[in-house]
């Protein structure tokens, strides 16, 4: 599966844990990245600053749904169940 242009959940949902340019502490869960643009998008993408946990993660129908708001509930239902 291909990223939905736009979507963003990704950026928005789950906690990155490690450090992001200007998040030094990273990002928790359900709060948008700095480095999300308004129109959903990464302003980091294929950047080397970019988190390592970002570039491996993968858009796949599990996590992503079949739309924006159903990734963003995915998302964040696989957060709070692995959240320690």
């Amino acid at each position: 599966m291909k990223c939905r242009a736009g979507c963003g959940a990704c950026c928005i949902a789950p906690s990155i844990s490690s450090a992001i340019p200007g998040m030094p502490g990273g990002k928790p869960a359900g709060e948008r990245c700095l480095h999300l643009s308004a129109e959903n998008l990464c302003a980091l993408f294929g950047k080397p600053e970019r988190p390592a946990v970002c570039a491996a993660f993968q858009a796949d129908p599990v996590v992503c749904g079949d739309s924006r708001e159903e990734a963003i509930r995915l998302l964040g239902w696989l957060e709070q169940a692995t959240a320690a």
